[in-house]
C-alpha cells in the first residue's frame, strides 16, 4: 500500500507540473507536490546561482514563517555557509552514482543519514520552529541546478532513510518537470520574439495592445503607440546586399530598445520588414513624444540608413474615442505615413493639428477610400 501511495504521489507531482503555464506555477506545483508526498508541513524549491555563489529561494509553500514569502524576491543563502550544499554543487557525484538526499534535524544531522555537517540549516530549523527537514539535490541537464527542501514540525516523525530515498526520486521528477517548463518557455519566447532583432514581434504587440486598450477603457490609463519605418532599407539591400540591410535593422532595433528603456515598462517590437513600434502604457503622451524625437535623432546617425519615419498616437491626445487597439494602430500608422511623405526628421503626432487633423481623418477613412490619400502621403518615398 505504501508503494502504491508513493507512486500516486509521484504521478500527482508530475501532473501538477505538467499543468503549469508559467515557471512560477511550475515551481509551486513542484514544492506542493513534494510537500504532500513526504507529509511535510513546509517545502521550498531553490536554484543555485553559480555566478553569485548562492542558493536563491524560488518558492515557499505550506506553513511559512513570518519572514518567508511565497515567491520571495531576495531570499538567498551563500553556499559556502552550507558544507553539504557546497559538496553537492562541486558535483562530486558526477563520476558515478546519483546525488542522494539527506536529512537534518533541529538537533543536528539525523543518525545514520549524514554526519559532520551542520549548522546553518540546524539553526534555521530551530529559528522557524521546525523539527527536521529532508534536502534533495535537483540535477538538470547533468548539472547541479538547486535543491528541493521539505520540513516537518517539532514533534512530528523524523524523516528516515526511506524518506530520503523517496525525496531523491521526487527531485528527479521535479527536474523532468523543470526541463519541460524550460522548453515551453522557449517555445513561448520564440512565438513572441522577432528572430532577427530579438525584439518582440507583431503577435506580441497585438496581444499587449489589446490588453492596454482594455485597461484604458476601464480606468483611463494613457496608452501610446509609436510606429516607425526605417528609411532607405531597399537602397541598402539593393546596393550592399541583404546581410548589410539586416545589420541596419539590427542596429536600429538596438537604438529603439535603448530609447524604449527611457519609458518604464515600454514594449519595443519589430512588426516586420522595415517597420518597428514602441508601446507605452502609463507615461504621459509628451514623454512618449520626447522619446520618439530622441529615436529620430539617433536613427539619423546610423551608418548607411536614412533615418526613420515616425508616427505617434496616444489616448491622451485629441483623437476621438479609442474603443479598440485597431484604431490606435491605424492612427499611429497614418501618422507614420505622413512623416514618411513629408520626409520629417521629427515624429508626427496624431491629433495635434486641431479638429480637422489630417492624420485622424486618414485613419478614420475606410480603407478603400483612404488609398489615394495614402499614396499621396507616400508619393515621395
Amino acid at each position: 500500500m505504501a508503494d502504491d501511495k508513493r507512486l500516486q504521489d509521484v504521478v500527482a507531482l508530475a501532473q501538477g507540473m505538467a499543468a503549469a503555464h508559467t515557471p512560477r506555477e511550475s515551481w509551486r506545483a513542484a514544492a506542493l507536490g513534494a510537500c504532500r508526498a513526504l507529509t511535510g508541513s513546509f517545502a521550498a524549491l531553490s536554484v543555485w546561482e553559480r555566478e553569485l555563489g548562492r542558493l536563491r529561494v524560488l518558492v515557499n509553500v505550506g506553513e511559512r514563517a513570518p519572514d518567508e514569502l511565497e515567491f520571495p524576491e531576495d531570499e538567498a543563502y551563500p553556499v559556502h555557509q552550507f558544507a553539504e550544499i557546497t559538496e553537492f554543487l562541486h558535483e562530486q557525484w558526477a563520476a558515478g552514482g546519483e546525488p542522494n538526499a539527506w536529512v537534518e534535524t533541529a538537533e543536528g544531522p539525523a543518525e545514520g543519514l549524514r554526519s559532520g555537517y551542520c549548522h546553518q540549516r540546524v539553526a534555521a530549523l530551530r529559528r522557524r520552529g521546525r523539527g527536521c527537514c529532508v534536502v534533495a539535490p535537483v540535477v538538470l541537464h547533468g548539472r547541479a541546478w538547486g535543491e528541493l527542501y521539505v520540513a516537518r514540525p517539532v514533534g512530528a516523525d523524523v524523516f528516515d532513510r526511506g524518506d530520503a530515498d523517496f525525496a531523491t526520486v521526487l527531485a528527479s521528477v521535479v527536474a523532468a518537470g523543470l526541463t519541460q517548463t524550460e522548453r515551453l518557455e522557449e517555445a513561448r519566447r520564440l512565438a513572441f520574439t522577432d528572430a532577427l532583432t530579438g525584439l518582440a514581434n507583431r503577435r506580441c504587440v497585438d496581444m499587449r495592445l489589446d490588453e492596454a486598450v482594455e485597461r484604458y477603457r476601464a480606468d483611463g490609463t494613457v496608452v501610446s503607440l509609436v510606429v516607425c519605418d526605417v528609411n532607405g532599407l531597399k537602397r541598402v539591400n539593393d546596393t550592399h546586399g541583404h546581410a548589410v540591410g539586416d545589420r541596419l535593422l539590427e542596429r536600429f532595433g538596438s537604438v529603439l530598445s535603448l530609447c524604449g528603456a527611457m519609458l518604464p515598462g515600454a514594449l519595443v517590437a519589430r512588426l516586420g520588414g522595415d517597420e518597428f513600434c514602441l508601446l507605452a502604457v502609463g507615461p504621459p503622451a509628451d514623454d512618449v513624444v520626447k522619446v520618439a524625437d530622441e529615436l529620430c535623432r539617433r536613427a539619423a546617425e546610423l551608418e548607411l540608413g536614412e533615418g526613420v519615419a515616425c508616427g505617434v498616437a496616444s489616448t491622451a491626445e485629441p483623437i476621438g474615442p479609442v474603443r479598440s487597439a485597431r484604431r490606435l494602430f491605424r492612427l499611429a500608422d497614418a501618422a507614420q505615413y505622413r512623416a514618411k511623405a513629408e520626409r520629417s526628421t521629427r515624429p508626427v503626432v496624431a491629433g495635434r493639428e486641431g479638429p480637422d487633423d489630417p492624420v485622424v481623418r486618414l485613419a478614420d477613412t475606410p480603407s478603400d477610400e483612404a488609398s489615394p490619400e495614402r499614396r499621396r502621403f507616400r508619393g515621395r518615398d
